[in-house]
């Protein structure tokens, strides 16, 4: 198949993914300029979500293939160290993470990264496709976009969500200190002290320990079983 011919049968999807990268690059500048940063991680992970969605279809597509052998130059490097140096100040506390560096070899073990460089990164790669793009090669964007989402920012992508739904489901199910449940967790301790003999059992706790306790701990069993990891501060 020719290179317009190709082009041509291309054209729809190239434009979707275009659109889906141009948004994620327009939403996370908007993000790092923000003062407000009470919504930071949500829109992070909403956004980079989204892309991770574009990615997936780039990879589910069969390979594309120019008819050049050799890329086209496509400009200079895109600068986004204005765009890495705000998100590192906007996530400064809780900016970097543990990711595998890869699942399917372990013996390669864990590395240290930071959210900022990584969208920064990630970013850098979207751009280099949309120069392409925005020239009219439409083949040789799809092309740097496939290839760069399997070599590059598809991992970074996911180690990236990973760090935000972490951060998140620490922030939202983490038990904090509640001066109310620990009076009555000392008052419940109190009690089973000065328990009579034969209350050794543990039955004692169960049956005195009203229904608000019990369905508190069932509460704090749970999120200990679903989630793990180390506790994080919320941006």
């Amino acid at each position: 198949m020719s290179e317009p011919d190709a082009a041509e049968e291309y054209a729809d999807f190239a434009a979707e993914i275009a659109d889906q990268i141009e948004s994620f690059l327009v939403a996370v500048r908007e993000i790092a300029r923000a003062e407000d940063t009470g919504s930071t991680l949500s829109l992070l992970l909403l956004e980079v979500s989204q892309l991770a969605l574009a990615g997936g279809r780039l990879g589910a597509i069969s390979d594309v293939v120019p008819d050049e052998r050799f890329e086209p130059d496509a400009g200079p490097d895109p600068d986004v160290e204005e765009l890495r140096e705000r998100l590192a100040r906007l996530l400064a506390p809780v900016d970097d993470y543990v990711e595998i560096l890869d699942p399917m070899d372990p013996g390669r073990g864990a590395g240290g990264f930071l959210i900022s460089d990584d969208l920064a990164s990630i970013a850098s790669d979207l751009l280099h496709g949309l120069a392409h793009y925005h020239e009219g090669r439409t083949l040789e964007a799809l092309w740097w976009w496939q290839f760069s989402y399997l070599s590059s920012w598809g991992a970074t992508c996911g180690g990236i969500l990973r760090a935000l739904h972490s951060l998140i489901a620490h922030t939202r199910l983490d038990q904090h200190a509640d001066p109310v449940s620990e009076a009555e967790d000392e008052l419940l301790a109190d009690v089973v002290a000065d328990a009579p003999p034969g209350c050794e059992s543990g039955e004692f706790p169960v049956r005195f320990a009203s229904g608000r306790q019990a369905g508190r701990d069932e509460r704090r069993a749970g999120a200990g079983q679903q989630r793990a990891g180390p506790r994080r501060v919320r941006v």
